[in-house]
């Protein structure tokens, strides 16, 4: 497996070997001993399935709180998106900075999100169908979010914000500056 680190350190691009011949491919995609090998275990133990059918669709910003705080191992099976991960961590050098990596199957890559940042996905084509790992479960009360829009993050997305499909969720959630962030920087993970 191929990483290819991202301007915050913690969130790796992933990209799995592929061996093909005339009959198509193979690719071990997941791997847990591998991952712990990397030092990004996390026993997975959900796996999330999403599609959009629209073009600009945007899923996001989103993270759960401890206890149920979640990292996620993301790919696309369709279509294109770019996909979004935001340091929410407390005294982390990059906090409230951003990366943006596209992922594509053609690409065949996936990325890597650790706790305590806050994920989103906007798809580059219509018909995108995600595929993420998550390692902890759903829980409602523990599902938090923050403004996409808000301007401390600085988002440039490659779209005008009229184009953009947003859930009433989405456009509601506040600013980073006034979110009770439980996350704290841990420089040893």
């Amino acid at each position: 497996m191929q990483i290819t680190p991202t301007a915050i350190p913690e969130v790796k691009v992933l990209s799995p070997k592929k061996f093909e011949d005339s009959r198509g491919f193979f690719s071990e995609v997941y791997s847990d001993k591998n991952l712990a090998g990397l030092g990004l275990a996390r026993g997975f133990v959900q796996d999330n399935h999403s599609f959009s059918a629209e073009l600009f669709t945007f899923r996001g910003l989103h993270y759960q709180e401890p206890p149920f705080a979640q990292a996620k191992l993301v790919r696309i099976l369709a279509g294109a998106a770019l996909d979004i991960a935001v340091d929410i961590r407390k005294g982390s050098p990059t906090y409230g900075q951003h990366v943006m990596v596209e992922l594509r199957p053609q690409l065949w890559n996936q990325i890597f999100v650790p706790e305590g940042f806050a994920h989103a996905i906007l798809t580059l084509e219509p018909g995108t169908e995600v595929f993420y790992k998550v390692s902890n479960y759903y829980s409602p009360q523990h599902d938090k979010g923050i403004l996409w829009s808000d301007p401390a993050l600085k988002l440039k997305l490659p779209v005008a914000v009229d184009k953009l499909i947003l859930s009433d969720k989405d456009r509601a959630q506040p600013l980073l500056k006034d979110v009770k962030n439980p996350f704290v920087y841990e420089a040893s993970r």
